[in-house]
């Protein structure tokens, strides 16, 4: 396993040098407008020809080129189940609302993803659940008839987004049976802040237990039941409850603000994968890779959108994410 991923490792090792620094997100938010922040981040080699002057599209084509370059390592996509599952997810969501709704466009459905969005709506349609991952089937049948039965698209929204949260949980223990305990380390944050923001967002908006009991997933961190009584009681006993856990940090950035949480959910991940940059002979490296582009994509979209819309720098800052580098 070790010689397998050398010439990898030593790839994005050089990668690593283009990454965003903390320097390069400051002066980002120094930019008087959003185009003098497409032009910085042009000369830092974002995006190519055919997206000048557009954020939007340098965006999209930086996320390309992620995974072009996980294509010339030639690495198993599977390893990156944990990151593409969500949006397989979000495409069978989009699928079940056009099948129960009628068609809503093409561009509501994640492209190369393992099904396009034409096939799963027919899937949904045709009520041929068999043909979908084993992750799938029940989640996709349930949603469908709760939103044909009730029209409560919310609910549907909950039941696909826990089946998602526990297949990439499967994926992640998967994983980590077979010996890449970062990616089931990632898949287990991810689900625990998944499980932590639907929590804070039911207490604020006094969902009751049984609700909770639906959307929330059991982890090594987290007792689904006891988050959902917490929850049930108010945002108080939600962040009492996660003084007891490791994610008690959490708490802290409640009690701050909305955006401060929200950040400190995305620096999480990214400190969890700090340990990655000492690894020589292994895949994490290379999904750090992935998952800080894809943070530092979040956070160049985040200052864009902010200096669109006029945003203090100081808004925009208490926003943005820890970098990798």
């Amino acid at each position: 396993m070790a010689e397998e991923y050398t010439y990898a490792v030593a790839r994005i090792r050089a990668l690593e040098n283009s990454l965003l620094t903390g320097s390069v997100i400051d002066q980002l938010i120094s930019c008087q407008n959003e185009e003098q922040c497409i032009h910085l981040l042009e000369e830092k080699g974002w995006g190519d020809t055919d997206t000048a002057g557009n954020g939007d599209a340098m965006l999209a084509r930086e996320e390309e080129k992620i995974w072009g370059v996980v294509k010339d390592l030639h690495i198993d996509m599977k390893h990156f189940d944990v990151l593409s599952l969500p949006k397989e997810f979000q495409n069978l969501k989009a699928a079940v609302k056009e099948a129960a709704a009628g068609p809503a466009g093409a561009d509501i459905y994640y492209e190369g993803m393992s099904m396009s969005g034409s096939e799963l709506s027919e899937i949904i349609r045709n009520r041929d659940f068999d043909r979908l991952p084993d992750s799938m089937k029940s989640a996709a049948s349930e949603a469908y008839d709760t939103l044909l039965h009730t029209g409560d698209g919310q609910l549907c929204d909950v039941i696909i987004d826990k089946a998602c949260l526990e297949a990439v949980l499967d994926a992640g223990r998967e994983a980590g049976r077979s010996g890449y305990g970062v990616i089931r380390d990632y898949a287990e944050s991810v689900v625990c802040i998944a499980d932590i923001k639907t929590a804070v967002r039911s207490a604020r908006t006094k969902k009751s237990q049984d609700f909770l009991m639906k959307a929330l997933v059991d982890t090594e961190s987290f007792s689904a039941s006891y988050l959902a009584k917490a929850a049930a009681q108010g945002e108080d006993a939600v962040t009492e409850y996660l003084l007891t856990t490791d994610y008690r940090d959490a708490a802290e950035s409640l009690s701050e603000s909305p955006s401060a949480f929200e950040r400190w959910c995305d620096d999480r991940m990214i400190e969890s994968l700090q340990s990655q940059k000492y690894e020589t002979f292994t895949i994490g490296p290379v999904i750090a890779y992935v998952i800080a582009r894809q943070n530092e994509i979040k956070t160049v979209r985040l200052i864009l959108t902010g200096k669109a819309n006029g945003l203090p720098d100081e808004s925009i800052r208490e926003r943005v994410r820890q970098m990798y580098v």
